[in-house]
């Protein structure tokens, strides 16, 4: 088991132990938390959130609550399709923001399509004060992420927050690769802890691609060919 699994299996173990983890679970997913809806409030009293136009928020359930504040508020609301699987990756959610209805109702958006994002709300599984974010496997997030940097919907002003239970808010030192990004802040259902803005991704890094992401995402595929 690699160091970022093993950090998984603790974070998802302790939140099951201490019964902070609800529908649909913890375990082997960005974990659905106790306090989720706290966390959001919280979220949209920050100034970031309050002056962002356009967020991108991931699709699991404990953002849920983020992405009703987000389209109660007015604020375009985009999503990336699961695993990046479709021609157009991401979807603007026009209705109800669940995963479910955010697909079939929201409008397939190519990344040119896309508005500059000025806040992206991603899922976490373990994050540390620094600002080191293990997310569930696969690194779907990294890769949305290092899509809009290549194009230049995300830039060095786009603010990056997670939000958590306090049980995954850690003192440990993480396990981080170069094509990881960090959050700039944390927001739990009782507190709200900031970074200051460290190195990122600058891209797309090709080489860290196996041929199965090559293959199986579209618009890498595309774009490998030049």
């Amino acid at each position: 088991m690699d160091r970022k699994q093993e950090v998984r299996k603790r974070i998802w173990d302790l939140l099951e132990r201490e019964g902070a983890a609800k529908f649909p679970g913890a375990r082997g997913r960005i974990p659905n938390f106790r306090g989720a809806e706290r966390a959001a409030e919280r979220l949209a009293e920050l100034p970031e959130w309050q002056a962002a136009r356009v967020i991108k928020a991931n699709p699991d359930a404990p953002q849920l609550p983020v992405r009703r504040r987000a389209r109660k508020d007015g604020k375009t609301l985009y999503m990336a399709v699961p695993r990046l699987a479709e021609a157009k990756p991401f979807v603007e959610v026009r209705g109800d923001p669940t995963i479910k209805r955010a697909l079939s109702d929201g409008t397939p958006m190519g990344i040119a399509e896309l508005e500059p994002v000025e806040l992206i709300v991603c899922g976490t599984v373990a994050v540390n004060r620094h600002g080191v974010r293990i997310g569930k496997g696969g690194g779907f997030s990294d890769l949305e992420f290092a899509l809009l940097v290549e194009r230049g919907q995300v830039g060095a002003e786009t603010t990056i927050v997670t939000t958590v239970h306090d049980l995954q808010l850690l003192d440990d030192e993480l396990p981080e690769t170069a094509h990881d990004f960090r959050v700039d802040v944390i927001v739990t259902p009782t507190a709200t802890v900031r970074m200051r803005k460290c190195r990122r991704p600058p891209g797309i890094l090709w080489d860290h691609l196996g041929a199965d992401k090559l293959t199986a995402i579209p618009v890498l595929a595309a774009w490998s060919r030049g």
